[in-house]
C-alpha cells in the first residue's frame, strides 16, 4: 500500500512541539495543585519534584490526533472514540493519583474500566488465527482487558529514573510504528509517530537532571496507548507470531514487570507492592550512575525492538547478528563499569 509519509511526519513534528512548549505549563500547574514527588527510600532524586509532567504528554499527543484524525483513510471512529474515552480515564485517574496518591486496588479498578471501553468499542486481539482458536475465540475480551491493563503498569513500573520511561516508551513507540507500516495499519501509524513525539518533546525537560517527572499522570497514559495502538496496528497483521513480536517491541517494561511479578510472588509479598528489585535500581546498586543505566535500558529496549522487527521479516540472519552484538556490548560495559569501580576504590 501507499503510505501518507507527510501524515506520519506531521504527527510526530506536532506531537513534538506541543508537549516541548507546554512542558513549562505542566509544572506551574503540578506545583500549584502540589503535585509533588518528595525523596523516599526508593527515589533517586534528592529534592521535591513536580509530577504531573505527563499533562504536557497527552496534550500533545491527544491535540496531534484530534486534527489530523480526518486525514487518516482507514480510521474506525467507533474504536477511535472508544480509545480516546479510555485514555482520557486514564489521564483523570493519573491526575487524582499525582496529587492523592491513591490506593492500587483503586486504580486497578478505574483502569479495568477504562480497558473496558477500548474493548466494548471494537478494539480486541484477534485470536481467529492461534492455535485452539475455538476455545480461546470466547477469551478475546479477556486476553484484551488483560494486555491493556498489564501494559499500562508495566511502563508505570519502570518510571524509576530520570528519562527512563519517556525514552524506552519513545522508542517502543518507534518499533511499533515501523511494524504498523509493515502491516499496513495508517492510523496506528498515525498514533504510535505522535506518542514518540510528544515522547521525545517531554524529554529535554526530564533526562537527568530533570526539572519534572510525567508522574502516573504520563506513565499510564503512555502504556495505555502503548497497549492500544499495538493492538489495532501489530496484532492486526501477524496472528499468532503478534504476540511474541508485540511482547519483544515492549520488551523492557514488559518483562521486567513480570521478573517483579515473579520475584514478589517467590518472597509472598503483594503482587502491587513497591520494591528495589527492579532492572534500573540494580544497575545503580552496581554502581552506574543514573545517566549510564538509562542509557544502558534506553540500548536494551532498542535491541528488543530491532529483534521484533527482523522477527517481522523473517531475517533470522540478521536477527543473530543483532543477538550475539548485544551479548558483546553487554559484557563490554559490564566489565568497563567494573573496572572503573575498581580503580575509583584503589
Amino acid at each position: 500500500m501507499v503510505h501518507n509519509w507527510v501524515l506520519y511526519i506531521a504527527a510526530f513534528a506536532s506531537a513534538f512541539a506541543i508537549t516541548l512548549v507546554t512542558t513549562p505549563l505542566a509544572k506551574k500547574i503540578s506545583i500549584k495543585l502540589k503535585a509533588i514527588d518528595y525523596p523516599k527510600d526508593r527515589g533517586m532524586h534528592k529534592k521535591p519534584m513536580p509530577r504531573m509532567g505527563g499533562i504536557a504528554i497527552v496534550l500533545g499527543f491527544m491535540i496531534s490526533v484530534l486534527v489530523l484524525m480526518q486525514y487518516i483513510p482507514d480510521i474506525e471512529t467507533r474504536q477511535l472514540a472508544g480509545f480516546m474515552v479510555g485514555a482520557g480515564i486514564i489521564v483523570v485517574l493519573g491526575i487524582f493519583d499525582d496529587i492523592y496518591a491513591l490506593r492500587a486496588r483503586l486504580k486497578l479498578c478505574v483502569q479495568i474500566i477504562a480497558a473496558l471501553v477500548v474493548v466494548c468499542t471494537g478494539t480486541r486481539i484477534n485470536v481467529v488465527l492461534w492455535p485452539f482458536t475455538a476455545y480461546l475465540q470466547t477469551l478475546s475480551g479477556p486476553i484484551t482487558l488483560m494486555w491493556i491493563i498489564g501494559v499500562t503498569n508495566a511502563v508505570n513500573l519502570i518510571d524509576g529514573l530520570d528519562g527512563l520511561a519517556a525514552g524506552v516508551s519513545s522508542i517502543a513507540s518507534l518499533c511499533l510504528m515501523v511494524l504498523c507500516i509493515l502491516t499496513g495499519s495508517e492510523s496506528a501509524v498515525v498514533l504510535t509517530a505522535a506518542l514518540a513525539g510528544a515522547c521525545l518533546g517531554f524529554l529535554p525537560r526530564n533526562f537527568n537532571p530533570a526539572e519534572i517527572f510525567m508522574g502516573d499522570t504520563g506513565a499510564t497514559f503512555l502504556g495505555f496507548v502503548l497497549a492500544v495502538t499495538s493492538i489495532m496496528g501489530v496484532f492486526k497483521g501477524y496472528a499468532i507470531l503478534a504476540l511474541i513480536v508485540s511482547m519483544l517491541s515492549l520488551g523492557l517494561p514488559v518483562f521486567d514487570t513480570l521478573f517483579a511479578m515473579g520475584r514478589r510472588a517467590i518472597h509472598h509479598k503483594p503482587i502491587m507492592e513497591a520494591d528495589r528489585g527492579h532492572l534500573h535500581h540494580r544497575l545503580i546498586d552496581r554502581g552506574f550512575s543514573q545517566k549510564q543505566a538509562v542509557i544502558i535500558l534506553y540500548g536494551i529496549s532498542f535491541c528488543c525492538g530491532m529483534v521484533a522487527i527482523f522477527i517481522s521479516l523473517r531475517d533470522i540472519r540478521t536477527l543473530l547478528i543483532v543477538i550475539a552484538s548485544v551479548v558483546i556490548l553487554s559484557f563490554v560495559i559490564y566489565y568497563f563499569n567494573s573496572y572503573i569501580n575498581n580503580k575509583k576504590d584503589e
